[in-house]
């Protein structure tokens, strides 16, 4: 491949630290799916240098020996500092979280404690495929609600979901993206406080996938789904992981509105055996000092969001695309292009790029891609320009 323009290392955006050489010494799923003549621009992770007090917890602690089992409360009152500060949300009870090995699988904890073997897991689509692969291999029953033309939930058609699931008296839960992947919606305060209300009223429980919350533009707010007016019934799970791209030191936790207090109390303990203590101490110092680094990237990201709708607008024009408030992830509808329901297949091959399919996001993923924006600019430059060439 052509080569691409050295970043700046004393740029005080960490996207654009890093060079591709230095990137490709990298052995993550990223940078060792595809081979080196590919741009990977798909699974979630970022091109940033760590931040500078996560890098300091991880060596002390190794230095110390301090790598044995989980323990106590400091990820939780990180977080819930962190949700102060950052949200304006007191309301994140130390007394009332538990830790688990990860967002997703604490999904499935929380779907076991409120729904059994046969009942609907109601989702909006599109929406990240894990949640797909993970509930029906828990052996719970998908229920698809597209997400509205302005990809924000549709309320009248949750409600009849929701309505449908509960007909025969049996128990269903709603498992929210929020923010959404892949779309990046950012639900509002109204909204949230709506699905809660419909909750109720359907008697449907309410589990809360919040891991990119860190994770949105400097001008927009996240509004976590516990803080709502009537999701007292409810659980989240919440990480650093995205936000401070700590995906390899497994932990999260889960956390649970006054009314779910004795469901998580039922979660097993070899649950929270499954987070790496590592990890608990890599998110930890990231919630409690990572805030500036994490504005930087959030900085970062408000500009290739930017870029690449110029980029788009200039080289691929019928490309239709929205700029998100939320995660580092940039929803493409290539349906315009004529590239059939995989676009990502054809970029891939003449292109060199790799990107996320949009049909494995399920129903309304047809014709569409997912794009990493978490990169630096010229490597996104050159990743829409390969996609261009692809069509010639």
């Amino acid at each position: 491949m052509d080569p691409l323009p050295g970043a700046t290392p004393d740029d005080t955006n960490p996207l654009r630290r890093l060079t591709l050489g230095e990137l490709r010494r990298r052995t993550s799923m990223k940078w060792r799916a595809y081979p080196d003549d590919v741009l990977p621009l798909w699974v979630a992770e970022m091109d940033v240098p760590l931040s500078a007090p996560v890098v300091t917890a991880i060596t002390d602690a190794v230095a110390r020996g301090d790598t044995g089992y989980p323990a106590g409360t400091a990820y939780a009152d990180a977080l819930a500092g962190f949700a102060r500060a950052r949200w304006g949300w007191d309301g994140l009870a130390v007394e009332r979280t538990a830790i688990v090995p990860d967002v997703m699988l604490g999904v499935v904890e929380m779907l076991k404690l409120v729904t059994g073997p046969g009942d609907p897991v109601v989702v909006n689509c599109p929406v990240y495929r894990p949640f797909y692969q993970f509930v029906t291999h828990m052996d719970r029953r998908v229920v698809e609600v597209p997400l509205g033309a302005d990809l924000r939930i549709d309320l009248a058609a949750l409600e009849e979901a929701f309505r449908h699931a509960v007909a025969d008296g049996g128990r269903a839960a709603y498992l929210l993206c929020s923010p959404h992947n892949p779309t990046g919606t950012v639900h509002g305060a109204g909204e949230l406080a709506a699905v809660a209300t419909l909750a109720d009223r359907y008697g449907v429980r309410v589990v809360a996938d919040e891991i990119h919350a860190p994770v949105v533009a400097l001008d927009a707010r996240f509004v976590p789904y516990l803080s709502v007016p009537g999701a007292e019934s409810g659980l989240s799970l919440m990480s650093a992981s995205k936000a401070w791209n700590l995906a390899g030191l497994k932990a999260a936790l889960a956390l649970a509105g006054p009314a779910a207090a004795d469901d998580l109390a039922r979660v097993p303990e070899e649950v929270s055996h499954g987070p790496s203590h590592l990890g608990i101490i890599a998110h930890t110092a990231a919630l409690r000092d990572g805030g500036d680094w994490l504005d930087a990237v959030r900085g970062g990201l408000d500009d290739n969001r930017r870029l690449l709708a110029a980029l788009l607008a200039e080289h691929l024009p019928a490309v239709r695309y929205r700029p998100a408030e939320g995660t580092y992830l940039a929803w493409l509808d290539c349906r315009p292009l004529g590239l059939g329901d995989d676009p990502a297949a054809v970029f891939l091959a003449r292109g060199r790029v790799a990107l996320s399919s949009g049909p494995g996001f399920g129903t309304g993923g047809a014709g569409h891609v997912r794009l990493n924006l978490a990169t630096s600019p010229e490597l996104l430059t050159e990743a829409v320009r390969r996609m261009a060439a692809a069509l010639d």
